[in-house]
């Protein structure tokens, strides 16, 4: 059997890490009024740079205001940014030297200010912190193919997924579904979601590998000689979602992913990754896992 070949890069899908499908466009700009979606949907370089753009934002712009009033902050070089800037860095982190200190009730006022802001500043940011470590995330690796293959003469649509972190997941439940693009007899056109029936779409404990299928039968979307052709002039797509229960964490995980139609390989079975060692262990050889051999027949 001639072994089709597969792509390098091990896709692992990661919960709420994806952008958005489609482009909105006309959409209301309002960041003020969702400020802690927008920073926990950013990834870790963007958050750690905007708590960075922040704390230097606020330093610059308080060093400014003991700037305003000369002479404000004892042993302070007259008019110098560089040690007003450090005075308030000193002032919002509670550092206090000592070296540095205000003179004037002006000053006092603005490092009253300055420590207000510092405090709720440190709790907003330990809390972003901590609630984006807490946040329940799944490490599910999913084949590069989807593959039709026969089961007792009937050909299945099969997709393979792993546990990567190799935890326990308990009462796994995975839903397919396919996304196609019609025109109705009015002339509108809408995206209808079509619900793919699997032979088993759950496990009770999901801990090596799991191969779903989907029998083609005459109710399926799959079925037929041109049935890909047809799908593929609605631009149809397929999406995946896992849900489980996670042991280790004590929580719900949601994994999804998508295939396009050109991911799906006819007449093709996914290449045997379970094994056993020496001492008749279970193992898995991730190495072979987006793997797919011909069938000797062609297509089903």
């Amino acid at each position: 059997m001639a072994e089709l070949p597969a792509r390098p890069a091990p896709r692992v899908s990661l919960a709420a890490s994806r952008g958005p499908l489609v482009r909105a466009i006309g959409i209301e700009r309002a960041l003020h009024k969702d400020v802690y979606h927008f920073i926990l949907a950013r990834g870790w370089p963007t958050f750690f740079a905007l708590v960075g753009a922040t704390f230097l934002g606020a330093n610059v712009l308080f060093a400014s205001l003991y700037l305003a009033q000369p002479g404000c902050i004892a042993h302070a070089r007259p008019g110098s940014f560089e040690d007003a800037f450090y005075f308030s860095v000193q002032t919002i982190a509670t550092i206090g030297y000592g070296g540095m200190y205000p003179l004037t009730r002006y000053a006092h006022m603005v490092v009253v200010l300055e420590a207000m802001t510092g405090i709720l500043g440190i709790a907003l940011i330990t809390g972003l912190t901590f609630t984006r470590f807490a946040r329940p995330s799944a490490r599910v690796l999913f084949s590069n193919k989807v593959t039709i293959t026969p089961r007792d003469g009937v050909p299945h649509l099969m997709f393979r997924m792993a546990n990567w972190r190799r935890n326990r997941i308990v009462e796994a439940q995975l839903r397919v579904i396919v996304l196609v693009t019609e025109r109705t007899r009015e002339g509108e056109v809408l995206r209808r979601q079509i619900d793919i029936p699997l032979v088993r779409d759950r496990t009770a404990v999901f801990f090596l590998t799991w191969t779903a299928m989907h029998k083609i039968d005459a109710d399926s979307p799959f079925y037929g000689p041109d049935a890909l052709a047809k799908l593929g002039e609605k631009n149809a797509g397929l999406f995946l979602s896992l849900i489980g229960f996670d042991e280790t964490i004590g929580q719900t995980i949601i994994a999804r992913h998508e295939y396009a139609l050109s991911d799906i390989a006819a007449g093709a079975r996914f290449v045997d990754v379970l094994g056993a060692d020496a001492r008749g262990r279970f193992q898995i050889d991730f190495s072979k896992f987006h793997d797919v051999v011909r069938l000797s027949d062609s297509e089903p």
